[in-house]
């Protein structure tokens, strides 16, 4: 077994890798011009955001059985290339729901309590009580679109801190437990954009979700809302938020993701109520190691033809 790894991953999943064959690691060989000649006899190939799994790029291993995404966006992947080439496509399936679960409540907090601020502030010399008097998260109503393995455990947790949790999926069968056991009430997109004092975007970046937050959607709002995007950057219009909230359209925006990263020249960088993180939701040190290990045993399973949960269908 030939396993190339072309991006950033943990050393737990190298082991693995390691104690089943050969391993080619490079976290920056997705932008290197060796990449073809590099891959071309490999029967694994892992990779994360940046690498772009193109057929072309497929069709130059012939050896290739498994492609193995280090996350769980696919959007850098021809998952349908794969397919008609018999090449299993596996992701990191609720390996980083805690962790993007735990940043939205992060972003949620440096909004409703900025203690950060409040902090920089006195070290400054003042003492402005008034000013960082903000707001409770207790009785705000979280809008999730998308409620799938990281809105469920968002929600969870968003109820016991007292929060109304809304939801739209129009993929989400009425008897999950995000339903029946949590008590996420679902509902139209519109309601959901309409009632939510903080809205969570968990959607995958397709044809149907590419700008669904746009000048239209954000006027349907409240003034009082934030946007918190863990999900993709093209979900949101950005030209549309940045005048929606210099204009005082909506609060603000947490945004972790973005159409380009690193955001060069964004405007939404200028705006004090834009909090801008660089993909890093599900970058912790626990969702990393489950990650890596995870889609390292899965990918060697697709190998030695047995099955797995984390295929994608």
């Amino acid at each position: 077994m030939k396993a190339v790894v072309t991006e950033l991953i943990w050393e737990e999943g190298l082991e693995i890798l390691r104690e089943q064959g050969e391993v080619k690691y490079d976290q920056n060989l997705w932008k290197s011009d060796n990449l073809l000649e590099t891959i071309k006899d490999a029967d694994l190939l892992i990779v994360r955001n940046q690498t772009k799994v193109t057929r072309e790029l497929m069709e130059q291993a012939p050896n290739l059985k498994v492609v193995g995404r280090l996350g769980v966006g696919l959007d850098n992947i021809d998952v349908a290339a794969a397919k008609e080439l018999n090449i299993k496509v596996v992701f990191a399936r609720n390996a980083n729901a805690v962790s993007v679960a735990e940043y939205v409540f992060s972003a949620m907090f440096a909004f409703s309590r900025p203690l950060e601020k409040a902090s920089q502030d006195v070290k400054k010399g003042n003492w402005n009580r008034k000013l960082f008097t903000r707001e409770e998260i207790y009785g705000k109503t979280l809008g999730l679109v998308g409620v799938g393995e990281i809105g469920a455990r968002l929600a969870s947790r968003a109820k016991a801190f007292g929060m109304n949790v809304i939801g739209f999926d129009p993929f989400l069968p009425p008897y999950e437990l995000a339903c029946t056991d949590i008590g996420v009430c679902m509902d139209s997109l519109e309601k959901v954009l309409a009632e939510s004092d903080y809205l969570s975007l968990h959607v995958p970046l397709n044809d149907q979700t590419r700008n669904l937050i746009n000048r239209d959607s954000i006027k349907t709002m409240k003034k009082t809302a934030y946007v918190i995007n863990t999900a993709r950057g093209g979900v949101i219009n950005e030209d549309d938020l940045y005048e929606a909230i210099k204009s005082g359209e909506i609060a603000g925006a947490a945004l972790d993701v973005l159409v380009k990263e690193p955001p060069q020249g964004n405007k939404l960088l200028e705006l004090e109520n834009v909090i801008v993180t660089p993909h890093i939701a599900g970058l912790t040190e626990e969702a990393q190691v489950r990650t890596s290990e995870l889609v390292a045993r899965e990918c060697l399973k697709v190998l030695k033809g047995q099955g797995s949960m984390c295929i994608v269908r």
